[in-house]
């Protein structure tokens, strides 16, 4: 057998790997649960190493699944920029991106990693803002493409921006390190970043309108600050999921009983493309969605 890898196993293990387990994987890729699992026995099978180990929760890449991990995202991105390439569409030029820090944080450079293999002549400049600030950045064309959060709901949040691209939902939760106890009664010591944050304004009018009790423990400066004080025990945050993080747990909303009030869910979206904007910025708005909707 010659040595080489079959492109559609590769996309698919790596798509295992990050989802952490068969079935999540399995709507990565349109694949049946069977399929995906078939799909990475042939794969061990050919190349001759154990690739994960199997647990009751999913599965974790062994040492040698760890290095072929990272083998198989160069493979495919360059794959995708060949394919492009020959094509004519390949993207060349000063991309200025704007990402809210609430998103993905964990998989934000990964992406962008992915972005620079595929399109080697693209130059992302990638600053880490709040979503008020990268509107606003937007439309006096600080930025070429933003992406935004806001809480969706009759009445909460911002209004949806005209014309965004919607990327992905995710849900809000209440969250706190596994460690953390409120003493029966106090008011709800409350970790957010600062008040220009349009999720802190989500969160503390949320509070109020459901006449719940809460001091501001602490301010962060951005989500990686927020996850280290709610990690040492601080209090709680409202968070949406990516955000969030494997060490912090969440907290249960208001049943009979408790005092914090169920959340909404929040949207993420790409700003619209200005009129008359350059089409190598069109299609790496496209190129980037596309990423930003993988999981």
């Amino acid at each position: 057998m010659v040595p080489g890898f079959d492109f559609d196993q590769l996309r698919t293990f790596v798509a295992v790997a990050e989802a952490g387990s068969l079935s999540a994987a399995a709507p990565r890729v349109f694949l049946s649960q069977s399929s995906v699992s078939e799909q990475m026995r042939k794969l061990e099978e050919r190349i001759g190493v154990t690739l994960f180990t199997r647990g009751k929760h999913g599965v974790a890449t062994t040492p040698a699944g760890e290095r072929l991990l990272g083998h198989a995202r160069q493979l495919l991105a360059q794959s995708e920029h060949a394919w492009h390439d020959v094509r004519g569409h390949s993207i060349a030029g000063e991309l200025r991106l704007a990402i809210t820090d609430y998103f993905r944080p964990g998989e934000v450079a990964r992406m962008l990693r992915h972005l620079g293999v595929a399109y080697p002549s693209l130059r992302i400049h990638v600053t880490i803002l709040k979503s008020g600030v990268i509107e606003a950045g937007y439309d006096d064309g600080e930025f070429d493409i933003g992406v935004s959060m806001r809480v969706l709901g009759k009445g909460l949040g911002r209004d949806t921006v005209a014309g965004a691209r919607p990327l992905v939902r995710e849900s809000l939760d209440w969250v706190a390190s596994p460690d953390f106890v409120r003493g029966s009664g106090e008011p709800v010591p409350l970790l957010v970043l600062p008040d220009t944050c349009a999720l802190h304004r989500f969160t503390t009018q949320w509070l109020d309108a459901h006449r719940v009790p809460y001091t501001i423990a602490h301010v962060a400066s951005g989500v990686a600050g927020l996850q280290l004080a709610l990690s040492a025990g601080l209090g709680v945050a409202c968070l949406n999921a990516s955000a969030a993080g494997p060490s912090l747990v969440r907290v249960e909303p208001l049943v009979p009983g408790r005092r914090l009030p169920a959340l909404p869910e929040a949207e993420f979206h790409l700003l619209p493309a200005r009129r008359g904007e350059p089409e190598w910025v069109t299609q790496a708005r496209d190129a980037l969605a596309a990423q930003l909707t993988a999981r």
